[in-house]
């Protein structure tokens, strides 16, 4: 029996405070910032008094819109102390998306940055709430996002309406330790305290709901499988919002007491400085972040040595990238992780001691204390080894469900409690998987899961489109690409850019057709289905593309 940890957040970050005081707890070498675990675990409590003194309490969701900034870690433990529930918001969203997120999530408070590539979070929430600029501190009043009361911004100089990060931790002096005791004494491990938006094939994105217990366990799980101790440091360029960045790396870091590197906003020799200057022993990423890094030209100048293990996950690794990983990165024992947003994220995971040609070909075995089982699509019945079906899954990862939508939780988690991940797998006698397709209609473009319904609910709203299918084609770099078959109304004309330009600052840039494809009929079923498989089909041919889809199903 693999070991069990029932705690909460808050006690998990005091208990390692106690054992490792002294060792590096968050490092930001670019911000000249380092916290041992004990200020670390201070910081957390004052900013966790500061919460409560803005009027957050147990329950109230909590959304953060931001790049890897310090105050990210920071406000993951923070709201945990109080049992709030912190909302992600992926960095790459836009003003339609950030508007349903936080009206979906109930968010009563947004936690932001000034802004990311080429979007203006302030300016962008300012058109979603434009009552925020003559609202004042006192509390946000919105006809569009009723439950939205505080906006705080992570810098020193607020915008109008906004908090300032810095006004928290004088805001929380006003409040008792002992208020802050008080009820921490009275949470669960089993409550509620992450939502993490997944889309899905039904259209729009659905909040999934995970417990401390959810995380805590599943982090551990993870770092077990890399051999962490309180002596590793982890290099974390993958973002926070996504469970890579808050489990795989933060919650597999702290479960075992060591060091969090993040790096702020993902750029190649960013990490390879970063990796160098705080002799890091491991890497997280997803393939294309290990190619940028390995086809830097001053790649050769970095001292990776200290380098040992990682995880590369989110899209399928090609052999010949793991092999330079191994090779060059020096990173002997990196690892292969599978799972998703609904399981806390990881199902499999493969060991530091696997032969290179099993962390490659497979996804690795279950975790500890995790089911996992292959059933035939049709039947539901469990397959023998070697035969392919949908990956099931059960356990203490599994979500508590989706945020407000039962009948969609129902639909992925079975009465015997087994996760459905929509995911066709092979599993070999050793318990070892391989994933072998999709039965969902899902787009895997360079680690971000993409869902053709949502870009084509959106493209309907287009003037001139009488009906659209969106799929993925492959794509050598990201995996996957974003195409659109378009049909047009009647007598109109459209060009290619035109229908990207209606997407641009309406919908995140990597969910934007990267190939638009005009139309008058689409390949139909005879019972009048369209056969989305010959259009990508047909798009490999016309497009050349044969290349990079024997890569994919490599």
């Amino acid at each position: 029996m693999a070991k069990t940890l029932n705690c909460t957040m808050g006690e998990l970050l005091e208990d390692i405070a106690r054992r490792f005081p002294g060792h590096d707890a968050l490092v930001y070498p670019e911000r000249g910032l380092r916290y041992n675990y004990r200020q670390f675990n201070e910081l957390c409590d004052g900013i966790a008094r500061g919460l409560l003194a803005l009027g957050i309490g147990k329950g109230d969701h909590v959304a953060i819109w931001a790049t890897n900034v310090p105050q990210w870690v920071v406000l993951q433990f923070a709201t945990a102390k109080i049992g709030a529930i912190l909302v992600t918001i992926n960095t790459n969203y836009k003003a339609a998306e950030l508007e349903y997120i936080l009206k979906q999530s109930d968010a009563m408070a947004l936690f932001l940055v000034q802004g990311f590539k080429d979007t203006d979070y302030v300016a962008t929430l300012g058109a979603v709430v434009p009552e925020l600029a003559t609202s004042g501190k006192d509390g946000l009043q919105s006809d569009k996002l009723p439950c939205l009361r505080q906006v705080v911004f992570l810098g020193d100089e607020a915008p109008a309406g906004m908090h300032a990060w810095s006004e928290l931790e004088i805001l929380g002096e006003q409040v008792p330790t002992a208020r802050l005791d008080e009820i921490k004494a009275g949470l669960d491990a089993h409550e509620v305290i992450n939502m993490q938006y997944t889309s899905g094939t039904t259209g729009f994105p659905k909040g999934v709901m995970l417990t401390h217990f959810n995380i805590i366990n599943n982090g551990f799980n993870i770092g077990e499988c890399m051999k962490f101790t309180e002596q590793d440091r982890l290099c974390i360029p993958v973002p926070f919002f996504h469970c890579f960045g808050c489990v795989l790396a933060v919650m597999a870091c702290v479960t075992h007491g060591s060091a969090m590197v993040p790096v702020e906003t993902f750029h190649p020799e960013t990490v390879l400085r970063t990796v160098e200057a705080e002799r890091c022993t491991a890497l997280h990423g997803v393939p294309t972040m290990f190619i940028a890094e390995l086809d830097h030209p001053n790649f050769a100048r970095y001292d990776l040595s200290s380098l040992r293990t990682g995880i590369m996950a989110g899209s399928p690794c090609p052999i010949e990238v793991m092999k330079r990983v191994i090779r060059e990165m020096y990173m002997s024992e990196i690892t292969i992780a599978y799972g998703q947003t609904e399981s806390s994220p990881v199902i499999t995971q493969t060991r530091t001691e696997d032969p290179v040609e099993l962390r490659v070909a497979t996804v690795g075995r279950a975790l500890p204390d995790v089911e996992v089982k292959i059933v035939d699509i049709d039947t539901g019945a469990t397959l023998p080894a070697g035969r392919q079906g949908e990956l099931c899954t059960r356990g203490y990862h599994v979500m508590k469900g989706y945020y407000k939508m039962p009948e969609e939780t129902a639909r992925v988690i079975d009465a015997d409690g087994w996760l459905h991940t929509g995911d066709l797998a092979v599993m070999d006698e050793n318990g070892y998987c391989k994933i072998t397709g999709r039965i969902k209609n899902m787009i895997i473009r360079g680690g971000e899961n993409i869902y053709p319904r949502e870009i084509e609910e959106f493209l309907y709203t287009h003037p001139k489109i009488a009906d659209v299918q969106v799929y993925g084609v492959p794509d050598r770099k990201y995996g996957e690409q974003v195409m659109a078959a378009v049909k047009l109304k009647e007598g109109v004309n459209a060009s290619e850019d035109e229908i990207r330009e209606f997407c641009r600052g309406q919908i995140a840039n990597y969910k934007i057709p990267y190939y638009v494809k005009f139309v008058d009929e689409f390949p139909m079923t005879a019972s009048g289905k369209i056969q989305v498989f010959k259009l990508r089909e047909m798009a490999i041919k016309e497009l050349n593309l044969q290349d990079a889809a024997s890569v994919e199903t490599a």
